[in-house]
């Protein structure tokens, strides 16, 4: 399909005068759609920036749609350190007659680069943009993985209409379904309803409270390790880092902490797909928010030309093997470490007759502390819920 059927070329010029001197920034080296050029040729292209100028279904932060042009603005401004990373910016999908117009231009568009091995980087608009870039998988047929970064579940109440808040029960319910997990990273408590922390439980995904991350980091690694899709709502970050969000709250990431999670994200051999949500120019100050964005989008980046490309099979030499006895278990519990990087995954291909769409969820990333527990003859709590959804 021609890409540029759904696109609008970039409009955002380099300014004459950077705000730093220096060569290579990246709005000279990024392949851009503009206007004057014929559409780019994406070969050897490995990210490419779609900015999604959307907000119909924002709830409480109407504005989020004018966001693609600021971050553009700031990200155009950083320097370029990949230089063997070819990364391009195709403009914008061009607005709908009604929304599920433009879910539908951005599914098929994030469906084609993917396909292609590219990923697009969306910039929203707001974060109900995530059902498109989810039924993207469903024209390739793969079952994914979401991770959102998000301070509430945006479950919505029954039969609610889709939106900024509600996406996630649509993406649930959505028939035929190829979500396989989900992971929230960073919720906040107060601000979510405890029969809905249950009920993610009940459902096997994964959630993890913003004070657990803040303390422990590293435990995000894994998470987004496992992710094919991730999310990231701006409001998770507090209010004094990023100010332009309608529903920003005192507590949240901070702009460094994001930015790791960004990194973290770049690095996953697994992530196809990532979208920025929520970002708000009408309530910024001083282009913070926009500035931060555009970071989070750089530290992206930086962990994909960093990526070790790791990723477990079957009988391969680059890992090593821990096979755990657990008393009460039929089966070892087996471990799987990286020569390369020493990141750890479960191994959960033993016996499986699963049809071919489950291969990829077969190993688990997790931490050396399950590893560690599994030692003192304690079942990690990861290795359950996977199992559970294998059975």
């Amino acid at each position: 399909m021609e890409l540029s059927i759904f696109l609008e070329p970039v409009q955002v010029q380099l300014p004459e005068k950077p705000w730093r001197p220096g060569r290579k920034r990246l709005g000279e080296t990024l392949v851009i759609y503009r206007e004057k050029d014929a559409f780019p040729d994406l070969e050897e292209v490995k990210l490419a920036i779609i900015g999604v100028k959307e907000d119909r279904n924002a709830i409480g932060n109407e504005g989020c749609g004018k966001a693609p042009d600021l971050i553009r603005e700031a990200f155009y401004q950083l320097f370029d350190h990949w230089p063997n990373l070819k990364f391009a910016d195709l403009g914008d999908i061009k607005p709908g007659y009604t929304i599920e117009d433009t879910y539908f231009a951005l599914s098929q568009v994030a469906s084609d680069l993917i396909r292609a091995e590219i990923i697009p980087i969306v910039l929203g608009g707001s974060q109900d943009l995530t059902y498109a870039i989810y039924k993207a998988y469903e024209n390739i047929g793969r079952l994914v993985n979401i991770a959102a970064i998000d301070p509430i579940f945006d479950l919505g109440q029954d039969e609610e209409p889709i939106n900024s808040q509600a996406y996630l029960s649509h993406i649930i319910m959505h028939q035929p379904n190829f979500l396989f997990n989900f992971s929230n990273l960073g919720y906040q408590t107060y601000d979510v309803d405890a029969e809905a922390v249950e009920l993610m439980k009940n459902l096997l995904f994964d959630v993890c409270r913003l004070g657990t991350l803040k303390s422990s980091p590293e435990d995000a690694e894994p998470l987004l390790r496992n992710a094919d899709i991730v999310s990231f709502d701006v409001s998770a970050i507090r209010a004094s880092d990023a100010p332009g969000n309608r529903n920003a709250e005192p507590n949240g990431f901070t702009g460094d902490e994001s930015c790791r999670l960004a990194r973290y994200a770049g690095m996953s051999d697994k992530l196809s797909a990532i979208g920025f949500f929520e970002y708000n120019p009408l309530v910024d100050q001083h282009n913070i928010t926009a500035k931060l964005m555009a970071q989070l989008i750089w530290y992206f980046a930086e962990g994909f030309a960093n990526r070790k490309h790791d990723l477990p099979a079957t009988d391969s030499r680059d890992f090593a093997k821990y096979n755990v006895r657990i008393e009460g278990q039929e089966e070892d519990v087996v471990f799987l470490r990286s020569k390369k990087t020493d990141r750890w995954w479960i191994d959960l291909s033993f016996g499986r007759t699963d049809r071919k769409k489950y291969e990829r969820h077969h190993f688990v990333p997790c931490t050396k502390a399950d590893y560690e527990l599994a030692l003192k003859d304690e079942l990690p709590d990861r290795w359950w819920q996977y199992f559970q959804k294998l059975m």
